[in-house]
């Protein structure tokens, strides 16, 4: 295995099977170190790159937009050698706007989506988004607006592809029925937190995706660090916030156990819990986060990871899931 091009869930599009993460560039990691970062991964069969309008966070929302917009602006084929995803649903806040409640709050109404959309555009210095996902569902906004908003974006070739990120399975029908109804392709992908310590997506969220042709693009593959080799990083001190310090002592058992079986790969536990995730044929790429360039390097090596059936079983075994697909996992 190595990095490979797979169609986005039952879509045309090709996408790398890992995605480029870049909630960290602009807070974290310096410009100049994302542009190396974005240059390495298109060096390495990477053509998947994952952002927000809200990114940036503390410094300012929309930074890592600007980030990236500055980098393709370099010219080179960048833009046309990317898959561009970004999303809308949260306030993105930016100096010297005035107050405006459908920007400064949570929706995905007509009239932030396209708005957002064009702040977007212009920060990303792109005429098209490929991938315009929502953030969160809006369970108060009827879909029949929602739709009609990213249909005129997608008339207009602003946006080619429309997907979610923290949906529900009930939600991703909802709202691939309702597209359906008006003759739209509805969406493509899922974005959802999926690790081996966080299963519970594949009670319903994972069968909706199979159904309806989504690619599933899991966020947070580590855990939050917890599979990156907590109990190293525990005993070193490398992470001393006491959220993880106390997430650390909850799984001490099956993070010693998982980090044995890692030592006996002779693999980093990072790489390990990556492989689990690109040995599931649902899963079209996990979202790497990497804030080198030499984390972007190691998250790779990944693909090159087989699992056996005897390894899976055994990760099944210290981190098991809900027991399969709903309702078989709990009932007859």
């Amino acid at each position: 295995m190595s990095v490979q091009h797979k169609r986005l869930g039952a879509h045309g599009a090709l996408v790398s099977n890992l995605c480029l993460g870049t909630m960290n560039f602009g807070w974290v990691t310096s410009e100049a170190d994302s542009f190396k970062i974005m240059d390495r991964a298109l060096e390495l069969g990477i053509n998947f790159f994952d952002t927000a309008d809200v990114y940036g966070w503390t410094v300012q929302h929309g930074l890592t937009e600007e980030i990236i917009g500055r980098w393709l602006a370099q010219g080179g084929g960048r833009r046309d050698a990317v898959i561009l995803a970004t999303k809308v649903y949260n306030p993105v806040t930016r100096k010297g706007n005035r107050p405006e409640p459908n920007a400064d709050g949570r929706s995905l109404s007509a009239i932030k989506i396209k708005k957002h959309c064009e702040g977007s555009l212009r920060r990303l210095q792109a005429d098209w988004i490929d991938l315009y996902q929502m953030h969160h569902v809006d369970r108060s906004c009827p879909w029949d607006e929602a739709w009609q908003g990213f249909s005129s974006l997608v008339q207009q070739g602003k946006v080619v592809y429309v997907g979610s990120s923290n949906f529900a399975g009930w939600d991703i029908a909802t709202a691939c029925q309702e597209a359906s109804r008006r003759g739209m392709t509805g969406l493509v992908s899922e974005q959802s937190i999926y690790n081996l310590n966080k299963r519970t997506i594949e009670l319903e969220v994972i069968p909706a995706c199979r159904h309806y042709g989504l690619g599933l693009i899991p966020w947070s593959p580590l855990a939050g660090g917890l599979l990156g080799g907590a109990l190293d990083m525990a005993r070193t001190g490398r992470r001393k916030d006491e959220k993880f310090a106390a997430e650390v002592a909850a799984n001490r058992s099956r993070l010693e156990q998982y980090e044995a079986l890692c030592r006996e790969l002779g693999e980093e536990p990072g790489a390990v819990a990556l492989a689990w995730l690109l040995h599931n044929p649902a899963v079209t790429a996990p979202i790497i986060g990497p804030r080198t360039v030499e984390q972007l390097e190691s998250a790779v090596h990944a693909t090159t990871i087989v699992l056996g059936a005897d390894v899976l079983k055994r990760l099944d075994e210290i981190f098991p899931g809900p027991g399969g697909a709903a309702p078989e996992a709990y009932a007859w």
